[in-house]
């Protein structure tokens, strides 16, 4: 039956007006701030209404910088030109000394810098009211009729100079143009139009005020591959480093140190990254703009100012002399020399009088008051003691808070601590030369771990300086992406977030077709290195008798199989940059695990005296051999542009310090054993599986249960549960929510906490392994807290760090970086068997649940821990399903 046609009403007709507007809003709202940390997308290939055309019809829009403007303005300005070139293949024009001619034109510049827009800022034409007096703010904006002559203009200006650059490179990053075009040789989608969206279009002010990477631990790959391409770590090697940093949103830079002094090395290297626009600054051990190489070159008797005190101060003053006026973070106050400890008669008083006889050079040398230059005391390993002993620096000092060195954060202010005018930074790791063993081969850092403890530091406030020490930059290019971006505005960015995140900067690199696929790999081999870095494998890491060895090599020679299939299925163009930043560290890594996987089943074979020992000892020196072609064929990609950056040793380690040339596993060999090696069977799981339960089943003595797979979450008046999805060795990981929240006194009741059903098989005793996130206790005092109890019984509170101090020599602290996670167990018993709920409690903020193990009696040994149980229904936890 058809329905009545009648004629809406002019208020229907506005309601629905209305009702579009508000859902478009929303739409269009919802698109800008997109949780991926990549900002809002408004240049495109599609003329839009109101759009600007930056492109079009074989023309580019003309763009104007005046000569007044920054340096470093007008050097990026000549980017974007290049960039426009680069996507178009058209050339625009860039003036720098008269007024701009054309219809639609460019104008670029710095408020306070450009008499250009401050005149469009005085005639009304452009509003700056956002960003005036703000840090490195940019505004793109289309501007009708800005002046005679022109009928519309793309306006990218900036409220400070990093502010303008900024604003130019996210226009270059729009139009396509990867942040590591250079880096990474990630080729440009050609273009034909180029449109700008109409409205106003800013990034914001950064959360973190400086932002920027560590080049460290540079020698043999950075060391090498600048000395053969750039004639060594100098001013040609650098302005690539600057550029990145500052298309990435950065602003700060540590520069290598390992046999190398930036300020003495090429003269051309300080005065080019002031520039640029980048701050410099020296790290954790080097103070006063003074390298520890200078020292060597120009120091004179023992690195000691009780006994050298007049050295070192002429030392340190023609350190702030060079610096001059360069924009700088100077770092204060001494650690031994090399980075090593103060010598032990060294005490509080002395360290607080070098930072005040530090400070009145400063002031002297600069002619100014100490306090308007910024400064950082970096409290790296036994600094932080002299700090918790009651050492303390001026107020305006940046407090550089530290991690272990394995990415978990040492110390953090406590909430509700007074402010201190300089506040507080972090100085983090993704690459580190030291104990338990060095890591700085590849990525091992996966970017779910990076975002739940620098989620820490923001919301205790750390958020003065974030720096991170990247090694020789390459292989590091993801987290690096990730730890910049997500200093900009950890707001945007949430632990639900990160896939997306990963995703994005995928489709950034190598477009949307296969960006879900690459993505997923990305993670995945981070995760996969993360459970035990290459550095410290070796063929006992996992356990041959359950299968954990064949599981743990299936995944990664799966990964391989995918990894190489959208190899070839991606444009030929991108395939030097898919081989760097994908397909060669899956590659390398699914050997190197399946090496060591050989030689388990070698030594395995030689024992028990079968035949096809002999076999699996060619194929361990097989994969050995091709551990280095591999290496070679990256040294080839790019027309050889790369060689020497895979240089760093890898195989053989004895101790924690690197070997200095690989060596083959030793593999065994019998008489007379002719047969060649065979493919492993998985041994299958043996199951004895209750006919009657709910929840998770015990199997074999054991109940296994990952994190997020919980039956209920108990929250409380102001805690929620957070899954964190991906963090951790297995499937993700569970927290809670604000992690800033007190310590609950006594757990109990209806206190938040977790519950998980399980299925038991008999009475008796029982012992409940809690798997965590390796979590240093940042909050000082006794140790972070959790408790465990089954069914009714009264919680048991079980302390994380109890023996636990993050110090080389300190075997607790040491396993638990080594295998990523720590184990703590409680007893418990049940009273009969059948169904029962086993609870997590919260105690302490911060505590981050991996993994539950109940177990009856010994559970088979493995590292990672027994695979996740049956279930008698699936789990109602709203965490990702399926196994990483």
């Amino acid at each position: 039956m058809p329905i009545p046609h009648s004629h809406p009403t002019r208020s229907a007709l506005l309601a629905r007006w209305l009702l579009c507007a508000l859902l478009l809003l929303a739409y269009t709202q919802s698109w800008a701030d997109t949780p991926t940390g990549l900002g809002e997308q408004y240049v495109s290939a599609k003329k839009g209404k109101g759009s600007f055309a930056l492109a079009a019809s074989g023309k580019t829009a003309p763009l104007f910088v005046s000569a007044q403007d920054w340096a470093g303005v007008q050097r990026a300005a000549k980017d974007l030109q290049a960039d426009i070139n680069r996507v178009t293949k058209l050339q625009p024009t860039l003036t720098t000394d008269q007024a701009p001619k054309g219809k639609e034109v460019v104008l670029i510049g710095t408020l306070g810098k450009s008499p250009l827009i401050d005149q469009l800022v005085q005639s009304k034409k452009l509003d700056v009211s956002g960003i005036a007096g703000k840090w490195e703010v940019s505004l793109v904006q289309v501007v009708e009729k800005p002046m005679p002559g022109i009928d519309r203009a793309l306006v990218i200006a900036g409220s400070d100079k990093r502010g303008t650059i900024y604003g130019i490179y996210e226009v270059s990053r729009q139009i396509g143009v990867s942040p590591w075009y250079w880096w990474a040789d990630v080729p440009v989608k050609e273009q034909k139009s180029l449109y700008v969206a109409a409205g106003r279009h800013t990034q914001g002010e950064p959360k973190v005020k400086y932002r920027g990477i560590f080049l460290n631990d540079e020698a043999p790959a950075l060391s090498g591959w600048a000395k053969g391409k750039f004639g060594g770590i100098n001013s040609k090697m650098y302005v690539h480093v600057f550029e990145l940093i500052l298309r990435l949103k950065g602003n700060y830079l540590w520069p290598a140190m390992w046999g190398n002094a930036f300020n003495d090395d090429d003269k051309q290297s300080p005065i080019l990254a002031d520039e640029y626009g980048v701050v410099m600054g020296t790290s954790h051990h080097e103070p006063m703009v003074r390298s520890q190489q200078e020292w060597k070159r120009f120091g004179s008797g023992p690195w000691n100012y009780q006994t050298n005190q007049k050295t070192l101060e002429d030392f340190w003053r023609q350190g702030i002399v060079n610096m001059g006026t360069k924009e700088s973070i100077v770092t204060i106050g001494m650690r031994g020399d090399g980075d090593e400890p103060m010598s032990e008669e060294s005490n509080i008083s002395l360290l607080e009088r070098i930072v005040a006889d530090q400070r009145k050079i400063l002031a002297e040398a600069t002619g100014k008051p100490a306090d308007q230059t910024p400064q950082l005391w970096a409290l790296y390993k036994e600094v932080q003691d002299y700090y918790d002993r009651g050492m303390r620096v001026p107020d305006d000092v940046t407090l550089l808070l530290c991690d272990d060195n394995w990415g978990n954060l040492r110390k953090l202010p406590k909430p509700g601590e007074k402010p201190r005018s300089g506040g507080y930074g972090i100085y983090y790791h993704f690459d580190y030369v030291g104990g338990p063993r060095n890591y700085k081969w590849l990525n091992t850092n996966p970017l779910p771990r990076i975002w739940e403890q620098m989620h820490l530091a923001h919301e205790y406030g750390a958020n003065q300086i974030w720096i991170v020490n990247v090694g020789d930059l390459k292989p590091m290019e993801l987290p690096i992406s990730f730890f910049l971006d997500y200093a900009w505005n950890p707001d945007r960015i949430k632990a639900t977030d990160v896939a997306a995140y990963t995703q994005r900067w995928a489709a950034q690199q190598f477009g949307e077709k296969h960006a879900a696929g690459i993505a997923d790999i990305l993670a995945n081999y981070a995760k996969y290195n993360a459970r035990r870095k290459p550095e410290l494998l070796d063929q006992k890491t996992y356990s041959l008798a359950t299968g954990e060895w064949a599981t743990v090599v299936n995944d990664y020679n799966q990964l391989l199989n995918r990894a190489e299939a959208i190899n070839q299925a991606i444009p030929a163009a991108s395939r030097d940059a898919y081989y760097q930043l994908v397909l060669h560290p899956v590659q390398a890594c699914a050997n190197l695990n399946e090496l060591y996987f050989t030689v388990a089943l070698n030594h395995d074979a030689a024992q028990k005296g079968q035949a096809d020992t002999n076999g699996l000892a060619e194929k361990a020196k097989a994969l050995y051999a091709k551990d280095a072609e591999i290496t070679k064929r990256y040294h080839a990609v790019a027309g050889g542009k790369w060689n020497h950056m895979m240089d760093q040793t890898h195989i053989g380690y004895t101790y924690w310090q690197q070997p200095n040339e690989q060596k083959m596993p030793e593999v065994k060999t019998l008489p007379n054993a002719t047969a060649p090696a065979v493919a492993p069977i998985i041994p299958a799981r043996p199951v004895a599986v209750p006919t009657a339960g709910a929840g998770f089943l015990e199997s074999n003595g054991y109940v296994s249960i990952e994190a997020e797979h919980y039956t209920k979450a108990v929250t409380g008046s102001a805690i929620t549960w957070q899954n964190l999805p991906d963090l951790g060795r297995t499937l993700g990981a569970v927290t809670t929510f604000p992690v800033t929240a007190a310590a609950e006194a006594t757990p109990g009741g209806q206190s938040p906490h977790l519950q998980y059903t399980i299925t038991l098989q008999q009475a008796g005793p029982v012992t409940v392994q809690a798997y965590l996130a390796p979590t240093l206790n940042f909050a000082g005092g006794q140790g972070l807290r959790y408790a465990v109890s089954i069914d009714d019984e009264a919680p048991q509170i079980v302390n994380l760090h109890t023996g636990l101090v993050a110090d080389n020599g300190n075997r607790p602290w040491e396993r638990a970086v080594a295998e990523s996670i720590l184990i703590k167990t409680s007893q418990h018993t049940v009273a009969a068997a059948g169904t029962h709920t086993l609870k997590f409690w919260r105690v302490d903020p911060g505590v981050v649940l991996e993994k539950l193990v109940v177990s009856r009696g010994t559970v088979p040994a493995s590292y990672l821990g027994p695979p996740e149980s049956s279930s008698a229904k699936p789990a109602a936890g709203k965490g990702s399903v399926g196994r990483r």
